[in-house]
């Protein structure tokens, strides 16, 4: 049996799988998904198993074994390891950065040097002792290097980092001792974390055996009495720290007990569960309102049917998506199968794992990046040994090691943050359609102000030939991938992938959508005032508050009511500037300007992490007139307290959200109304419920429209719909200030009137006049080097070569723009340009953009260049 391995290095050379012998005794053991241990030059890697073959193309003697299997189940599933091998064709990167991104950072492999003894190095046991050496020769060793064999010898083998620390006076004789071949070194693959292991008490088979021992026991053994009592009592296996604690007693009393014979101590696997120490109030189905009934009915019987179908559920903000996504997940555990629910990183508070927790029980795991690496391990562990069947999670979630899933959730499925930033660039939405293929499960997308990319794959119906009606030209859509329309697979891949290899091809239905236009219970949608600031500037209010915004946050004091306030620049003040001569506090490592932190009094750079203390004198002209320009969060919090005397105010940001825990402290203080305000970044605008917020003001709305990103319109509205809909969610009704200085554009008078619809149909035609996705597509090459005119002369090389190569697809449209400078030109000391290629759906562009980016990989190695691939980015700064 061989095993056809991708090893853990991503380069170019060894982006394929090698050929492994798999020996006898491991044959039980090794399984597509496995880690396994294999030579690969002189060292010893970790690798995954990607496929197993009775034979091999070449002479099977030069074929070395597998060394080791790391686990007892393989950590990825089949699917995973094919989903793996889509990701690196799709996102074009290596196959072995697409495995390991399945896998939680615990079982990250993590190389140790150690050393060991030869096997011809003899015991010797004095001063002048011959020792067998290399070559038949005799070397006379020291005591001190006879006492450095023999501890190796006892240890089998040492990590030589411990090792010198063991001998620190003896450094000079392990390395002779190395040098003369006694002490020889091998290469350890260890996981980076283990599972945690408590010392467990053990009582006997026969409880009554404990009372009978404890009447033999003399009367002075009064401690050893209380325990065997309680152990014939409460015959179950105990922590021995919670024993100690209940019977207050010592380790010694107990661990005596266990010298007799009479019980046993073991170390025992548990658990690390992040919510140990919270108990969930069991919640039952709500009754469903009529547009609710509509769209649970239509995703249970999707589900029901076993039927691969993606569903786009458009529901304004309060409409009681969360409850139709509870019921949709009984219905799918009802059926033995399992779910998969994807929340924005933001959005994943403690009130939304309270929903899911009191819903479904243990049955639940959590995974997101605010949990310690043991928790996340063990969280993962759960879902690997079955004990869970529903996941909810961040990005990284739809990785989930399930077997059976029956239905994949992606609530507020228009954020970015669903989109991986570095290698492999995947994005969630169309790995989550790719898995949902591969179970024939149901996707269900949910927002209530949906990405022009999922609301456009519902317009489209796929034709005979497919190309969809209605549209000239694909997107993503042909004959292969009109099951997911513009949150499917790329057609791209199908073009590209050898046959050998065939990717996934997802069949069925193109994207359904549901809509649900009415919150609960009828409740109206809260009353939205645009404010332009330029009329306050005029009327000579030169506050950060409107008139109307203060008189409102003024109203609420006094009613006892709860406000929401955002402002999506966090620190004090955006820049620093000397009013006498223009300077800019700048960073050095980064073309980006530093931000004023009140707390702190520093000012930093929110790219790099570079801080220096407040400027008080310009390094520049020497003038005391450095002002702080632009407002941040802390600032606004300092001038609520001047403004309102004794206002409560609670802010959220990164700034103080970066403890563990910080969230869900912050938000049930809110929630327990020990605040009158939270004040805070985007994450205030996602996914919180409070029954006592009716007032929501957005400081400076227009913030994201000046980015140079086609998509600032987009997230504009985005984000005002969605902080909008914190206010009036329960009883008491709602109103919204926003806060520009652009009040006629588009995007904010449509998020006023709660209108998608307008919105929607002017950022399309705009889409479509300039060729912007999703009527095209794009692929963003970043290069990035210390040197300009090195980095210049890579960048106009590789540009002209992917022209080159894309004359090759004429007359489909395929256009290279740049080479040009990022929007920040330099980070970390480094300088970057970027090349950007524009085309349509059909066109096949991932294999020419491999093709010429390979080309370019030794001098990648040589001269520490950096190209970073980004297909359909998200970003483009």
């Amino acid at each position: 049996m061989y095993a056809k391995v991708i090893v853990d290095v991503p380069a170019k050379q060894t982006n394929r799988a090698f050929d492994y012998w798999i020996p006898e005794p491991m044959r039980e053991w090794v399984a597509v998904g496995s880690r396994v241990g294999v030579p690969f030059g002189p060292r010893k890697l970790q690798g995954f198993v990607v496929d197993i073959r009775t034979q091999v193309d070449y002479d099977p003697a030069k074929v070395k074994p597998i060394a080791e299997v790391m686990d007892v189940y393989p950590p990825l599933t089949p699917d995973l390891v094919e989903l793996a091998r889509w990701i690196s064709q799709t996102y074009l990167c290596h196959e072995i950065t697409a495995l390991q991104a399945m896998i939680p950072g615990a079982l990250k492999a993590k190389y140790e040097r150690h050393v060991k003894v030869a096997e011809h190095a003899a015991d010797g046991r004095s001063a002048g002792t011959n020792v067998g050496g290399s070559g038949g020769q005799h070397l006379l060793l020291l005591p001190e290097q006879l006492d450095i064999l023999r501890y190796v010898r006892e240890k089998g083998t040492v990590e030589i980092g411990a090792l010198l620390q063991k001998f620190a006076a003896n450094g000079g004789l392990v390395k002779q001792l190395m040098l003369e071949g006694l002490l020889l070194e091998v290469q350890m693959i260890k996981d980076r974390m283990a599972a945690k292991k408590v010392l467990t008490v053990i009582p006997p088979d026969q409880p009554a055996q404990l009372l009978q021992r404890a009447e033999e026991l003399p009367a002075r053994s009064a401690k050893q009495k209380e325990v065997l009592r309680y152990l014939a009592e409460h015959p179950f296996p105990i922590k021995l720290s919670e024993l100690l604690h209940e019977l207050g007693t010592s380790a010694g009393t107990v661990k005596s007990l266990a010298e007799k014979g009479w019980l046993a101590i073991e170390e025992v696997e548990v658990f690390r569960d992040p919510y140990a120490q919270r108990s969930f109030r069991r919640t039952e189905p709500l009754a469903l309102m009529p547009e609710q009934r509509h769209v649970f009915g239509r995703i249970s019987e999707a589900v029901q049917d076993e039927r691969h179908q993606v569903f786009l559920l458009h529901g304004v903000t309060g409409s009681g998506k969360t409850e139709v996504y509870l019921q949709s997940i009984q219905t799918c555990l009802d059926l033995g199968r399992e779910a998969i629910v994807l929340v924005p990183e933001i959005s994943l508070t403690p009130q939304m794992v309270e929903r899911f927790k009191g819903r479904f029980g243990d049955q639940v795991a959590v995974l997101h990046s605010r949990l310690s690496h043991g928790e996340r391990y063990d969280e993962w562990r759960k879902i690997m040994l079955k004990q869970v069947r529903v996941v909810i999670g961040a990005r990284s979630a739809i990785f989930a090691p399930f077997t059976r899933i029956g239905l994949i959730i992606i609530d507020e499925e228009h954020e970015s943050s669903y989109k991986q930033e570095e290698s492999p660039k995947y994005h969630a939405r169309d790995v989550a359609v790719a898995r949902a293929v591969q179970h024939r499960a149901v996707v269900v997308l949910g927002s209530a102000t949906p990405s022009l990319e999922s609301m456009y794959g519902t317009m489209r119906q796929p034709s005979l030939t497919g190309t969809p009606s209605g549209a000239a030209g694909g997107n993503r859509l042909n004959d292969a991938a009109a099951a997911v329309s513009a949150a499917g697979l790329h057609p791209s891949v199908q073009a590209d992938a050898p046959s050998n290899e065939a990717p996934l091809q997802p069949q069925g239905a193109a994207i359904e959508l549901l809509t649900m236009h009415n919150r609960v219970e009828g409740r109206p949608l809260p009353r939205v005032h645009i404010i332009d600031m330029r009329e306050e500037l005029r009327e000579g209010n030169r506050s950060m508050f409107s008139r109307s915004l203060y008189k409102a946050i003024e109203e609420r004091l006094h009613k006892k009511e709860q406000t929401v306030l955002l402002l999506n620049r966090r620190g004090y003040s955006t820049f620093v500037m000397c009013r006498t001569c223009g300077y800019v506090a700048q960073c050095p490592h980064c073309d980006i300007s530093l931000t004023f932190h009140q707390s702190s009094r520093a000012i930093r750079c929110h790219y790099c992490g570079y801080a220096e203390r407040e400027v008080t004198v310009c390094p520049s002209c020497s003038s005391e007139h450095i002002r702080h320009f632009g407002t941040g969060t802390q600032r606004v919090e300092e001038e609520l307290g001047k403004l309102f005397p004794g206002i409560r105010v609670i802010r959220m940001d990164v700034d103080t959200t970066t403890e563990k825990g910080s969230h869900e402290k912050w938000l049930t203080m809110f929630r327990n109304r020990q605040a009158d305000v939270l004040l805070g970044t985007q994450m205030v605008a996602k996914g919180l419920d409070f029954p006592h917020v009716t007032l929501v003001g957005a400081l400076a709305a227009d913030t994201v429209l000046n980015l140079p990103d086609f998509r600032a319109a987009e997230r504009t509205f985005q984000l005002l719909t969605q902080v909008a809909g914190r206010a009036g969610r329960h009883e008491l009704p709602g109103e919204v200030f926003v806060q520009t200085y652009a009040p006629e554009h588009y995007s904010i008078v449509s998020a006023s009137r709660h209108d998608y619809k307008s919105f929607i149909n002017k950022e399309m035609t705009l889409r479509k006049l300039h060729e912007y996705p999703p009527f095209h597509r794009l692929i963003l090459i970043t290069l990035s080097h210390e040197q300009i005119p090195l980095l210049m002369r890579t960048a106009e090389s590789l540009a002209a070569r992917l022209k080159e190569l894309a004359k090759s697809l004429a007359p489909l449209p395929v256009e290279i723009l740049g080479p040009v400078a990022s929007p920040i030109a330099r980070i970390k000391d480094r300088y970057r340009f970027q090349c950007m290629i524009k085309y349509r759906g059909e066109a096949s562009i991932s294999g020419l953009v491999r093709q010429a980016a390979a080309a370019f990989e030794d001098m990648e190695k040589q001269h520490k260049l950096t190209i970073s691939i980004d297909v359909d980015p998200q970003v483009l700064m």
